[in-house]
């Protein structure tokens, strides 16, 4: 049975996590404006790096792009020694796109000051407060994936 929704209070939390990802995105401008790649080159490498190779429509899909506007940026990728187009093992027609050294080396440098950025922010909540914190932001993540 769902529980009753204080409106005031769904506001506030709607209010935060919009301003709370206002202020990632921006923060997040601010490391990448250290390396040679664009914001979108940055979400591609991402999901590289979580999600392994993939197709340029895998990655068109995820990224809620057409495929030309993603092939364009995986050829700039591709230019910078950032990824490489590999062919499928088990089917030579299938083009992935695979993750090379610089383009994780930029990845795990720029989540790791993402995370020293939030570990100094998260320096004034207990230990618990961080779990609940976490355990509550995993659970509306799976909520939201859901719709």
């Amino acid at each position: 049975m769902p529980v009753e929704m204080d409106e005031k209070a769904i506001a506030e939390l709607e209010k935060s996590l919009r301003y709370i990802a206002a202020i990632l995105k921006r923060k997040g401008r601010e490391v990448l404006v250290r390396y040679p790649i664009t914001r979108q080159q940055f979400i591609a490498l991402q999901l590289l790096f979580e999600e392994g190779d993939m197709t340029i429509g895998e990655l068109s899909n995820k990224m809620e792009l057409a495929c030309s506007t993603t092939t364009d940026l995986i050829d700039r990728m591709e230019k910078n020694k950032l990824v490489t187009r590999v062919k499928d093992q088990k089917d030579r027609r299938v083009v992935r796109i695979h993750l090379l050294h610089e383009g994780e080396r930029i990845i795990r440098e720029v989540i790791k000051k993402r995370q020293h950025d939030l570990a100094f922010v998260l320096k004034n909540f207990s230990a618990e407060e961080v779990a609940l914190l976490e355990e509550s932001l995993k659970k509306l993540h799976q909520e939201m994936k859901k719709e």
